[in-house]
């Protein structure tokens, strides 16, 4: 028997489908972020923003609009945004600091597909110490040795060049804590760029709880690096937002619009 005849395009029109469903995949996450931190508290009027990468424009990636509502924003609200902060799909505008952090995280890094920054308590409160987080607990583990902090402010990040000082200080880590100002997180997906900003929240609440109360006993270096290896990784950064994602649709099914 011989090989069937592929018709002409067919190979194109299977990429096309697939480029289609990671890219909708992708909006349908970000919608789910965006909702599930205004449920946990971490917007803040018109500050933060949750990026995904384009899978067929891999220099363009999908962002909230400037000032609207994570509780409200849906699929069809999301705007696709060029290197050169042209807008390129969708009706708004884009936040000048999210552009300018979250285009220089995109370029520095080819394997982020996602990024997430928003002015949420407990981030804020713990990058006032400009210190990395300490492995107190077992979910802290997940970014020892995993995360860098930029010490510096001088106020809105506005210009990309310090976008792109950012990005270095990042370098490869999971997270970076951004003084005076609060989490940035990525990752391979937008569910564990998710999934480590709500965790690293957490991890800054717990830290400073349990530093009020008195003097915290750490994780030793060799048991805090075996647990990241476990509870630190991609896979499980995709594994814990899942139920979140599940749940926020299930509530809120008009995100997906």
């Amino acid at each position: 028997m011989t090989d069937p005849v592929q018709a002409p395009g067919a190979v194109a029109v299977l990429d096309a489908a697939v480029v289609a469903a990671q890219r909708l995949r992708r909006k349908r996450e970000l919608a789910a972020a965006l909702r599930l931190f205004a449920r946990y508290g971490f917007d803040e009027g018109a500050g933060g923003h949750i990026t995904a990468r384009d899978p067929e424009h891999p220099d363009s990636f999908w962002i909230n609009p400037f000032g609207a509502p994570f509780a409200r924003v849906r699929v069809s609200d999301l705007l696709l945004v060029d290197a050169g902060g042209a807008v390129l799909d969708g009706h708004g505008r884009v936040n000048p600091a999210g552009f300018a952090i979250h285009s220089r995280v995109h370029a520095a890094r080819p394997d982020v597909v996602a990024a997430a920054h928003s002015h949420s308590v407990h981030g804020r409160a713990f990058a006032t110490l400009g210190r990395p987080l300490d492995p107190l607990t077992q979910d802290a583990c997940a970014f020892y040795t995993d995360h860098a902090v930029y010490d510096d402010y001088s106020g809105v990040v506005l210009d990309p060049a310090e976008g792109t000082r950012i990005a270095a200080t990042l370098a490869g880590h999971k997270a970076v804590i951004l003084r005076n100002h609060g989490l940035l997180t990525v990752g391979g997906s937008v569910a564990e760029a998710a999934w480590w900003f709500i965790s690293m929240d957490r991890c800054c609440q717990v830290q400073l709880l349990a530093q009020a109360a008195g003097t915290p006993v750490p994780v030793a270096p060799a048991d805090a690096a075996a647990t990241r290896d476990t509870i630190g990784t991609p896979a499980i950064g995709r594994f814990n937002f899942s139920p979140l994602y599940a749940d926020i649709v299930a509530a809120q099914p008009d995100l997906l619009d």
